[in-house]
This record gives C-alpha cells, sequence and structure tokens, in this order.
C-alpha cells in the first residue's frame, strides 16, 4: 500500500488537495481573559511595552517561545547622479526627500548608464523611489521630443493592488512634472474606454505579468509605438516569480524582449525586491539578461521586535486521538482584538481566504463586546472581491479609518501603508522571503514595530518557534524556477509564433531546449514551418494555451443554485478536492454546501446552509518513476532524482466536528482520476538498514509514511516552496525500485524545481526533518511533527519513533558516503 501526501494547485492534470477545516471555535485557554479596556487616545508604547501587554498573565506569556529585537539603524545619504533632470530632483525634494540613500543612488547611476540592475534592500529602504528616478527624468526627456510621446517604461507588479498603489504614487511624485509622465494602470479591471487612451498616450504602463502574456503581446501592433519607445522594465517585488509562475514569466519577459527588438526598442530592466538571495543570479534566471546587484541598504531603520508564539494545547484530541492545539486562527483573532483595543494600526495575515474571513468576523464579535464602535473597524481583506471593494480597504487602512485587517497575502507585497504598529502572521508563510516581506509591513514610516509569528499545528511552524536561528540567523531562500520546463516552455514558443513568426535567430533567446520541443510541436500541427520560420496555424489564440499562474484548466464557477448567482470561481486544479459533491464552501463569511459539480461546464451548484462540519476529501495516489537522471549512494540505500508519473483519484471524503475534528462519517465519490508527469527526489532503503533501524514489517509502512509526511513539511525551510506545491508517496515495496522508498515531487507538470533544490540539500533537509520529528513533545505522533492536513489515507498509519530510527539510519549512511557522495 502506499501512503500518499498531495500538492495543490496542479496544473492541467491533477489536484489534490484537502485543507484541513479551520477550528477556530476552539474554546479559549483557560486562564485567558486579557484586559480589553479600550486604550487611550493617541498612545502608542514602545514595540517591547505592546508585546508585554500582549503577553500580560501567566497563560500568555508561557506561548512566547522566543522574541527576537533588531536594533534600529542609522542612514547612510548620496547625492543623486548630475544627469536627472532637475524638474524631477524638484519634485522629489517637494515630496519632502532632500537626499537619496546610497543604494538609490547607486540604481539611478546603473539605470542611466543602460545597465540592468535589481535592488535587494529591506522593506521601507525607498527601493522605488531608486528606479523611479531615472524614469522619470527619461519621461521628461522624451515628452520634449517632436512626437511627444518619446521614451516609455513598463512595470510589472505580481498582485493588482500592488499596480494600483504605485501609480497613486507616481502620480502624487510626478505630479509638478504636468504631462511629461502619463502614469495609467492597465488591467483586467481597467475600463475598456480607458484601454485605447493608455495604448497611444501612456507613459508609464503599469500592468502585470498575466495581462502582459494574454493581453499586450498578443496585440503588440496596437502597442507598436509604446514598445517602440520602451526604455524601461521595471519589475517589482521579483523575489514572488518562483516555482512555475516564476518559469512562465521568464518566458513572458523573453517574448517582450523579442518584440521590442523587432520595434527596434532594447530596454533596460529595473528589478526590485525586499527579500532575495544572490539577487543577480535570480534576476539573471528570470529576464535572461545580465543584471548588477545592489544589496547594500543605506536606509534608515527602526526597532523591530519578532516574538514567536505557540498556542496552547487543549483538552481536546484530534485524529487517532492525538493532542491539539489552540489554532492559529484563532490565536490571530485574540491578537487582532487585542491590538485594536489599544487603538494600535496593524495587519494579521493568514494563508487561506477563508482564514481571513474568520479572522476578521472573529475579531468584530469580540470587538463588539467592548465597545461597539470598534467592531467596525476591523475587515477582511483577500481576492475575489471586487475590485472597488479592495481599494476601499486600502484607502481605509492607508487613512487610518480602519485599524485592522485580516489579509491574505495580498497584502505583503510592497504597499505603502505607512505607520502600521504591529504585523501578526497566522502560520510561517511558506518562506522566509515572505515573512520578512509581512513582518516589513509595520514601522514603514521609521517608528518601531511589533511582529508576531503564530506558529500552526504543523512540523515546520513548531519546528521554527523552537529553532528561532533558523528564522533569524539564515538569509532568504535562492528563488527556484526553470524557464526550461518543457510544459512552461512549448506553450509561449506557440504564442511567440503567434507573435511574429518564429526563426532560428530566436531560439537563442528562448534556450536550448527549444530543439527538442519545435519538431514535437510540428507533429502536433500547433506550428508549422515555412522557409525559415515557424508559423502558428491554429485560429485560436496561442497564448490561452497556458495560465501563467499553474492553476491551469478553466476555472470552476460556483452558482448559487436557487437564485443563478454566480459567487465566485474556483481554479480546475482544486475543484476535484474543494468543491465536490456534498463538500462545504465558505464565501464572504457564508457557508454553503455544494450540491453538484459539473466538470464538463465547469460549474459547482451551491445553496446556503450551515452545517455543524467541515469537510475534508481524500484520495488515493500511485507514482511510477520514468527516468532516474542523478543517483548517489547514502550507505546502503540510495537517493535519486529524476522524472516520474503521478496519478491520482479523490475517492471519497469525510464530515468532522468543527469544534473538535471529529469525524461523523465518510462518503465515497466517483470522480476521474487525474495523471501528472513531472519530477521528484527519492530515497531508498535495504533490507540492512531497516535492521539496524529495528524496523518490522509492521511498523515500517507506519515508519516510512511519517518521515515521509515530515519530510514535506520541512522542505519549504530549504526551497522557496509552500507544502502544498508539494506532494508525496511512501511505499513499503515500490516495484520499480524493489526496495521502501519515500517519494517528494512537484506539483506541477514538468516540475517547479522544487525536488531538485531538495535533492541538492537532502542532508540538511533530512536532518532537519530528523529533528522536528524527535523534539516533538507528543508520545505518538500529532500535527506538529508527523500528521499531514492533506494526508490522502486519513494519517494511518504513522509510527514516529520508528520514523526517527529510520532517518538516523539513512542519514548515517549519507556520512559514511563522504562529501563526493553527497547530492550537492
Amino acid at each position: 500500500m502506499a501512503f500518499n501526501h498531495l500538492p495543490a494547485g496542479v496544473h492541467d492534470a491533477l489536484v489534490p488537495l484537502s485543507v484541513t477545516p479551520v477550528t477556530d471555535s476552539v474554546p479559549m485557554a483557560k486562564n485567558h481573559r486579557p484586559d480589553r479596556s479600550p486604550a487611550e487616545p493617541g498612545s502608542r508604547p514602545e514595540p517591547g511595552m505592546l508585546l508585554d501587554r500582549l503577553a500580560a498573565g501567566p497563560s500568555r506569556a508561557a506561548r512566547i517561545t522566543h522574541t527576537e529585537h533588531l536594533p534600529p539603524r542609522a542612514g547612510r545619504h548620496a547625492v543623486w547622479p548630475d544627469r536627472i533632470r532637475p524638474e524631477v530632483l524638484a519634485a522629489v525634494r517637494a515630496a519632502g526627500i532632500e537626499h537619496p540613500w546610497a543604494h538609490q543612488a547607486r540604481v539611478a547611476e546603473h539605470a542611466l548608464d543602460g545597465d540592468s540592475v535589481v535592488v535587494a534592500t529591506g522593506t521601507a529602504s525607498g527601493k522605488s523611489l531608486a528606479y523611479l528616478v531615472p524614469v522619470l527624468s527619461a519621461l521628461v526627456d522624451g515628452s520634449e521630443e517632436p512626437n511627444g510621446r518619446g521614451a516609455t517604461t513598463l512595470y510589472l507588479a505580481p498582485t493588482k493592488a500592488l499596480a494600483a498603489d504605485q501609480c497613486r504614487s507616481v502620480k502624487e511624485l510626478s505630479q509638478p512634472l504636468g504631462t511629461s509622465v502619463r502614469a495609467a494602470v492597465y488591467d483586467g479591471d481597467t475600463p475598456f474606454e480607458e484601454r485605447e487612451w493608455i495604448r497611444q498616450y501612456g507613459t508609464y504602463v503599469l500592468t502585470n505579468p498575466d495581462m502582459l502574456h494574454r493581453g499586450i503581446l498578443p496585440s503588440h501592433p496596437r502597442w507598436s509605438s509604446f514598445l517602440k519607445a520602451l526604455k524601461y522594465v521595471v519589475i517589482d517585488e521579483c523575489h514572488t516569480y518562483r516555482g512555475v509562475f516564476g518559469s512562465h514569466v521568464a518566458q513572458v519577459l523573453r517574448r517582450l524582449r523579442r518584440l521590442c527588438a523587432r520595434y527596434g526598442a532594447s530596454p533596460v530592466f529595473l528589478l526590485a525586491s525586499a527579500t532575495a538571495a544572490e539577487p543577480s543570479v535570480a534576476a539573471r534566471r528570470l529576464t535572461g539578461l545580465p543584471v548588477i546587484e545592489v544589496a547594500d541598504d543605506a536606509s534608515p531603520r527602526g526597532e523591530l521586535v519578532f516574538a514567536l508564539w505557540e498556542p496552547p494545547l487543549t483538552e481536546l484530541e484530534g485524529e487517532k486521538g492525538a493532542p491539539v492545539r489552540r489554532t492559529a486562527t484563532a490565536e490571530a483573532a485574540d491578537l487582532l482584538t487585542d491590538l485594536t483595543v489599544q487603538g494600535m494600526r496593524s495587519i494579521t495575515f493568514v494563508r487561506s481566504r477563508r482564514g481571513a474571513e474568520l479572522i476578521s468576523v472573529i475579531a468584530q464579535e469580540r470587538l463588539a463586546e467592548v465597545d461597539r464602535s470598534l467592531a467596525g473597524r476591523v475587515a477582511a481583506y483577500r481576492g475575489g472581491y471586487l475590485p472597488e471593494e479592495r481599494r476601499a480597504l486600502e484607502r481605509a487602512l492607508h487613512s487610518g479609518d480602519l485599524l485592522g485587517l485580516a489579509a491574505t497575502n495580498a497584502l505583503e507585497l510592497g504597499l505603502d501603508i505607512s505607520g502600521l504598529d504591529a504585523v501578526v502572521i497566522a502560520g510561517y508563510p511558506g518562506t522566509r522571503a515572505s515573512l520578512w516581506q509581512q513582518a516589513g509591513r509595520a514601522g514603514r514610516a521609521g517608528q518601531g514595530a511589533l511582529a508576531v509569528l503564530v506558529a500552526r499545528d504543523d512540523p515546520l511552524d513548531t519546528f521554527l518557534v523552537h529553532h528561532p536561528e533558523a528564522l533569524f540567523d539564515q538569509p532568504v531562500e535562492s528563488t527556484v524556477l526553470d524557464p526550461d520546463n518543457p510544459y512552461v516552455l512549448a506553450p509561449h514558443l506557440c504564442a511567440a509564433a503567434a507573435e511574429l513568426p518564429l526563426t532560428e535567430e530566436d531560439l537563442k533567446l528562448f534556450g536550448p531546449a527549444c530543439e527538442e520541443l519545435l519538431p514535437q510541436l510540428e507533429a502536433a500541427k500547433l506550428l508549422r514551418r515555412r522557409t525559415r520560420a515557424w508559423h502558428w496555424t491554429r485560429r485560436e489564440r496561442a497564448a490561452d494555451l497556458t495560465d501563467i499562474r499553474g492553476e491551469g484548466g478553466r476555472p470552476v464557477q460556483v452558482v448559487e443554485e436557487g437564485t443563478g448567482r454566480l459567487l465566485g470561481t474556483v481554479d480546475a486544479g482544486a475543484a476535484h478536492t474543494a468543491v465536490h459533491e456534498g463538500a462545504v464552501h465558505l464565501h464572504q463569511g457564508r457557508t454553503y454546501l455544494v450540491r453538484s459539480l459539473d466538470l464538463e461546464d465547469s460549474v459547482a451548484l451551491v445553496e446556503q446552509a450551515t452545517p455543524a462540519y467541515s469537510t475534508v476529501a481524500r484520495d488515493t495516489t500511485a507514482i511510477s518513476v520514468l527516468e532516474t537522471d542523478i543517483e548517489v549512494p547514502w550507505g546502503d540505500g540510495r537517493l535519486c532524482y529524476g522524472s516520474v508519473e503521478v496519478t491520482n483519484q479523490v475517492v471519497s471524503f469525510l464530515r468532522r466536528r468543527l469544534i473538535t475534528g471529529e469525524v461523523l462519517g465518510e462518503t465515497k465519490l466517483d470522480l476521474p482520476p487525474r495523471t501528472l508527469r513531472t519530477r521528484a527526489v527519492w530515497w531508498t532503503v535495504t533490507e540492512d538498514q531497516l535492521d539496524a533501524a529495528r524496523i518490522n514489517p509492521e511498523i515500517l509502512g507506519g515508519a516510512l509514511h511519517a518521515a515521509e509526511h515530515a519530510s514535506i513539511g520541512m522542505l519549504p525551510l530549504f526551497a522557496t516552496c509552500d507544502r502544498w506545491d508539494i506532494g508525496g508517496v511512501s511505499v513499503p515495496l515500490h516495484p520499480d525500485t524493489l526496495l521502501p522508498t519515500v517519494f517528494v515531487y512537484d506539483g506541477h507538470p514538468g516540475g517547479a524545481g522544487f525536488a531538485e533544490r531538495a535533492f541538492h540539500t537532502a542532508r540538511d533537509w533530512l536532518t532537519a526533518t530528523r529533528e522536528a520529528i524527535a523534539s516533538c513533545e507528543c508520545d505518538a505522533g500529532c500535527p506538529s511533527c508527523i500528521q499531514s492536513p492533506k494526508c490522502g489515507n486519513g494519517n494511518d498509519p504513522l509510527h514516529k519513533r520508528g520514523a526517527v530510527r529510520l532517518l538516523t539510519v539513512l542519514l548515517r549512511g549519507a556520512a559514511e558516503s563522504g562529501p563526493a557522495q553527497q547530492a550537492g
């Protein structure tokens, strides 16, 4: 029997995933009745004092496992390059900025020299101004040219919210420059009547990679005057372009460069990120160009107090009688409530849309008990809201009308929300890069700030709150992306050929994998070679072949059965687990039951209901080895990396009581299987190693299964992935290896680079995995070590002590193999 652990959002193939229900109605821990008297107006405690207030009382004080103090830092000034237009410098001074920080001046110098550059300095370090000053100077220069359009700039942001926020900033800064700077947002929310004006007259166009891929590049003749004059391309928050999404964006940028060259332009790329490891290397892989790095942060910084917070154990029992901690969602709602009562401005980040809604509802209810007027000063912010709703929330938080937001990572990136006092992070966000991005939302006006990471009942979260050095003494992760992934490259070659016939000269731009792919695309009758170029052969749009977010397929529309009202959409990949018949679906604080799922028409019909349970999908998974690329000995065992095929089928769902997680029943489902060809890392052990680990046949499956769960939970510490990006299977006797084997695979066709990163960091990764299991205080396994929230086998069987012994013997073999035999 194979034990499986599946990733989310599998593109065009399989997609798992059941999400563990959020049991936010778990009662508050005993003795936890914080003082919630409204604060005196205008009081603003220091970060350390604010943390003391939140931790008041013996029950709460014990929840803080570590406090890190990042001291304030003085800034270092420089002077702007003398080539910057005086009007631009005057506008910057009018905004209250007399002198740039040293890193801002360096970025501007490189941009003026025509060098592509990445600025990788901390949050609130003025990265936007670093690239805006040379950009605005070029736009002013261009406005004096006879045609009146002159130079243009394209700004790319990963989210609509960030693009809209940056547009406001550009307009404010450039107001003294008059019509020489015409900034406008061009995305899916832009009214059609405005789009033609932007194409013809916009000089600073802000958009996202999705619109560039689907809207601008396929319609390049209509953008010809803009592209011909394109001088700068700004790529903000460039660290977010990782995995499959990053690989797609890398190819979109190559298509952009190709079209610009045809129009006679060679734009300079200006990239920015507050959290990037090896920024120049990552920027080069993303753009395909040499990029200079500016990473010496010369800006001042206020004090940051960063607390690690572990919710207490409750008296409840979960799956297999495991102890249950109070949820991070419930704990974060308490902290948001207390911060609001004290008049502190804060954001609580939560990983899911549902979690954001729940935290805001819980906080509003508790605030109403203290002061009814405070309930309206807290709200939720997540994707799926209407554009005008999102903008209104952003303005309200910016102005201070809202004191607190419960938000998904849509507010993680770069929005200039100055003056926040605190950030609460409900659950480790998956990478250190995201953690520091979220923590950096507070204190952006230079004042001190408080950040609190509230651990979920999860192996990685538990490990981190007890091993603070893994967060505070380590650099952020390297950005992982693979532009040569054939599943990524093939549709972009088609899109490029549809934009302009693809020549042999163009192939150098798209990489060496083109030579192997082009004959396959010809055989599939997607491309046809005529003389020296490949042409797109179909009537449909080539850009529609792929979804660059890696979600794949047509989204499933969630429709209210009685009214026909469209409530929202669910990614095609998640439909089998999220909106199967009988599933509980949450939307804007309301609960719905799914009555039917039509996969052919991509429609889920729902009706409003108030069930006292949540639902979790169960699935089965099989995996086969297609090709082993690399294999190294670990003692008698083997560590391998290569290509695999994964077959998954959702077969049933469980109904669980909301408060306790008690299973109320299981219902069978009849859904088709899905297959996925991807990349995986796997390890095997021999009979002799099992004997050395005292693993008998009765506990072998549980030991492998437990090690698989924990290793998936720990991988985000070593690669820029989330546990939902990856999956796993453990098999006591695998037919391809003929040995007990544990697989961890990328949840995206062709791979996303995560399994490869796991292979090259395997010793450190599995050592941390063993430590996380061994140090957990539970007896037989719990969600903090070996239980998984998305296990297709109901976390059965699992053997905690067997997993520790098994990993000990495996790692002993790795050490005996010596450095020359290690995977990287």
